[in-house]
């Protein structure tokens, strides 16, 4: 079968596209031949060799597949040959293993798809997987308005969407024209600017000044301090990704000068769930469940053959493209 692998970190050039044997399943296993594959950020760490959770070298990258099993080992009594699962790396003991023409897993990690589910739309469901898990991050407490920065993007878009369908007011940021009526789409209904000196400001002015209730950042830097100035009294600002490294700002210094309005700052990641597999499984079916209901919808997919697999990761690296990017096998 085919699969990309990598040998060793860098860029888009370190796919490489190739032949191994098809992987027989063993006890309680089954083997899972691809029809989608979802490419997201984590790969691109993994490409780039710096996932905290890196898989030894050589590596398959990919957390996401969904594929219809065609293969069982012994002893495996929950699936059945023909059944459609959507396979996430969050199950697997390595994290990735996806970009492959089939895998094996164990009949217990997979999650079993309604036929009303569309293979590409399944590839998404991880990302609002993420999305009701930072979501939760309040502890539960109830809020009328959040804050996305990047709500274009695939975690953002689906935060947007989650939010919206719980009635939330959601304030995003969004770069271009195109990225702004695709995050619309998705619930936003208003934009503020991402420039950390504006940001503050027009947040206020779209909430009638009394800022928003969670904010949830992915660029670390100078936005971190900015978005602490758009909470709202008893606010909480969530930081899931620090693309551009930590504030140059004293950040606790900041949190006393506001003191008055008793914010909070949390750090978040899903492998905070890798111990607590039934927290970790019952956010993904909320997300399917979401999905059969209409609740939430896929975005709009940006499809590649898996022989075009560094092109796909070019888009990444470029940070200009909407949708779900997936590799057809």
């Amino acid at each position: 079968m085919r699969v990309v692998q990598i040998y060793k970190p860098g860029g888009p050039e370190v796919l490489e596209l190739v032949e191994l044997p098809t992987p027989e399943p063993g006890p309680r296993e089954v083997r899972v031949r691809a029809e989608v594959i979802g490419v997201g950020r984590a790969d691109v760490l993994v490409r780039r060799g710096t996932y905290k959770w890196m898989p030894p070298l050589p590596a398959i990258p990919g957390a996401e597949m969904v594929g219809v099993i065609d293969a069982v080992g012994d002893g495996v009594t929950a699936l059945c040959l023909g059944q459609r699962v959507l396979v996430s790396a969050r199950e697997l003991l390595q994290r990735g293993g996806c970009y492959a023409e089939a895998i094996c897993i164990p009949e217990d990690a997979g999650f079993l798809l309604p036929e009303s589910i569309d293979p590409v739309d399944a590839a998404s469901l991880p990302n609002f997987q993420f999305a009701n898990a930072l979501l939760g991050c309040n502890g539960g407490q109830t809020h009328t308005s959040i804050l996305v920065l990047g709500s274009a993007g695939a975690v953002g878009a689906a935060l947007a969407q989650q939010a919206a369908s719980r009635g939330i007011q959601v304030v995003g940021t969004a770069s271009t024209e195109d990225k702004r009526i695709y995050a619309r789409a998705n619930g936003v209904s208003a934009f503020v600017s991402s420039d950390p000196a504006e940001m503050a400001a027009q947040v206020m002015s779209v909430t009638s000044g009394r800022g928003v209730d969670m904010a949830f950042d992915h660029l670390g830097g100078d936005s971190i301090v900015a978005c602490l100035h758009c909470l709202a009294p008893m606010g909480m600002l969530v930081s899931y990704n620090a693309i551009q490294g930590p504030p140059a700002t004293d950040v606790f210094q900041v949190m006393r000068d506001l003191l008055g309005r008793s914010l909070s700052l949390r750090t978040f990641s899903m492998h905070t769930l890798d111990e607590d597999r039934t927290a970790r499984r019952a956010l993904m079916q909320q997300a399917i469940d979401d999905m059969v209901s209409n609740r939430i919808k896929a975005p709009e997919p940006l499809c590649f053959p898996l022989d075009q697999v560094r092109h796909a990761h070019q888009l990444l690296d470029a940070r200009n493209t909407i949708g779900k990017i997936v590799l057809n096998p």
